[in-house]
C-alpha cells in the first residue's frame, strides 16, 4: 500500500545534528523513510567542517547559493560547486566542505539512510 505524501515546511526546518563552527546543519526529512533523508547545510563565510565521511550512507549535494568547495583525497583535491552543481560523496568517502568566500553557501543534501549520519574525524585518514 502507498504511503502518505509529507512536507517539511521551511518555517519547521531546525538547526540540527553535529555541528562544526560556522556550519549549520537542519533535518528536513529523517526518520521517514528507511533509505532516504534530506538536510540543508549553510556555510557562514570563510568556514569549514571537520573533515569527515557519512559511514554507509552515499551523500548527494545540490547547490543552491554561493560558491562551496568540497575537499577529499586527503585535503590535495578541491571541487568548487556553483549554484546549479551536483556532488556525489561515495559512503565512507573522507571530506570537507568549505566556504573561501565573502558569503552564505546553502546546500541540499540527499543521503541514503533514514538519517543523517556525521563521522567526524581529528584528520585526514584518522576513520
Amino acid at each position: 500500500m502507498p504511503g502518505e505524501v509529507h512536507v517539511t515546511k521551511a518555517a519547521d526546518i531546525k538547526t540540527s545534528g553535529g555541528q562544526t563552527e560556522g556550519m549549520i546543519r537542519q533535518n528536513a526529512i529523517v526518520d521517514l523513510a528507511d533509505n532516504i533523508c534530506a538536510s540543508v547545510m549553510i556555510a557562514k563565510p570563510h568556514s569549514g567542517s571537520a573533515v569527515h565521511h557519512h559511514g554507509e550512507e552515499n551523500t548527494i549535494v545540490y547547490a543552491v547559493r554561493g560558491r562551496g568547495t568540497v575537499v577529499s583525497e586527503g585535503g590535495k583535491k578541491r571541487q568548487i560547486l556553483d549554484p546549479g552543481d551536483f556532488a556525489l560523496v561515495p559512503a565512507y568517502t573522507e571530506h570537507q566542505e568549505v566556504n573561501d568566500g565573502d558569503e552564505e553557501v546553502l546546500w541540499i543534501i540527499t543521503r541514503s539512510g533514514k538519517s543523517p549520519i556525521v563521522e567526524n574525524l581529528e584528520n585526514w585518514g584518522k576513520s
